[in-house]
């Protein structure tokens, strides 16, 4: 399936109009929500029948901040496509105006692509995948990582973020642009992507950020980061696959065990960031009796997030 250029035509203040009602609710009523992230959501819209696929990132201060985001960003999309990595079509869009009623000070942007179903995702596609097909796509994005991650540009290659265009792997997330200039000094503002948790614990977790972007400057690092998310994706009969083409251009290679160890990790980690940002939902809800500015995904349990469209399919 080819990939087109977003719709410059979408109704973005009906989007973000939506978006800030299932804010103030805390529900993602009238959204068609294809997926959580860590830091975000993205939805399909129009929701009766999207068009694109949106990511609402989060709020921007000013319009300089929203400026300097928009040019790492596209640096960083020219960056991938010249090492051979294909990104689908992305734009960054924001409302010419906020809605009445809005709840919160900033600048909302969003990350427009073309929608794609999400059967057409890899993870999706790797469910039902015969196995020569499923290890030639995984043999695929490890030869992508090997000649595109170095000290200055990284990525984020686990399943989820690939769409599938017949045997050609096309990645969607780039909105957080993995690059570094000389001295290892991440080129992306921490502090947009910081502004999602409580204010006071936000030092400390800069210094976090900081050493987990480094593991996507390191392709051994970032394939170990793909089989762990096999795991979460509960795709593990994948992993010897994958491991066999990780082994082609890594060394040491990579064991079942380091990835086991490593899943571990990343799950206490990633508990522990959704545990911060309810407790400061709540904080803020209950304590200071104001919205709270996120839309937060249903109980995390470190595996395929529920999406609410598909709370009633078996």
């Amino acid at each position: 399936m080819a990939v087109t250029p977003p719709h410059t035509d979408v109704d973005l203040e009906a989007l973000d109009a939506v978006v800030e009602k299932a804010i103030r609710t805390g529900e993602p009523n009238g959204l068609h929500v294809l997926g959580y992230g860590e830091l975000t959501l993205v939805v399909g819209w129009p929701s009766d029948s999207p068009a694109v696929a949106a990511k609402r990132l989060p709020l921007f201060r000013d319009e300089a901040q929203l400026e300097r985001y928009r040019v790492v960003l596209e640096r960083y999309v020219a960056a991938l496509r010249e090492r051979g990595v294909p990104v689908a079509a992305t734009e960054l869009r924001r409302p010419s105006h906020a809605g009445p009623g809005r709840l919160h000070a900033g600048l909302s942007a969003y990350i427009v692509q073309p929608f794609l179903p999400r059967e057409r995702m890899l993870n999706r596609v790797l469910r039902e995948a015969e196995h020569e097909r499923g290890a030639r796509l995984l043999a695929s994005l490890a030869a992508m990582v090997a000649g595109s991650v170095d000290g200055d540009v990284g990525l984020d290659a686990q399943a989820a973020n690939w769409s599938v265009d017949g045997e050609r792997l096309v990645t969607v997330d780039v909105s957080t642009p993995l690059m570094r200039e000389a001295g290892g000094r991440d080129v992306l503002d921490l502090d947009l992507f910081l502004s999602i948790y409580p204010w006071a614990l936000r030092p400390a977790l800069a210094r976090i950020a900081h050493g987990l972007m480094t593991q996507y400057h390191d392709p051994r690092t970032v394939l170990v980061d793909v089989a762990s998310n096999l795991i979460k994706e509960r795709h593990e009969r994948w992993l010897p696959a994958l491991l066999e083409a990780a082994g082609a251009h890594v060394s040491p290679p990579i064991g079942e065990g380091e990835v086991r160890r490593y899943f571990a990790k990343d799950k206490r980690l990633w508990l522990l960031m959704q545990r911060l940002r309810r407790a400061d939902r709540a904080w803020q809800r209950r304590v200071r009796r104001r919205p709270y500015p996120f839309l937060l995904p249903p109980p995390y349990h470190y595996g395929p997030p529920e999406i609410p469209s598909e709370r009633s399919q078996p």
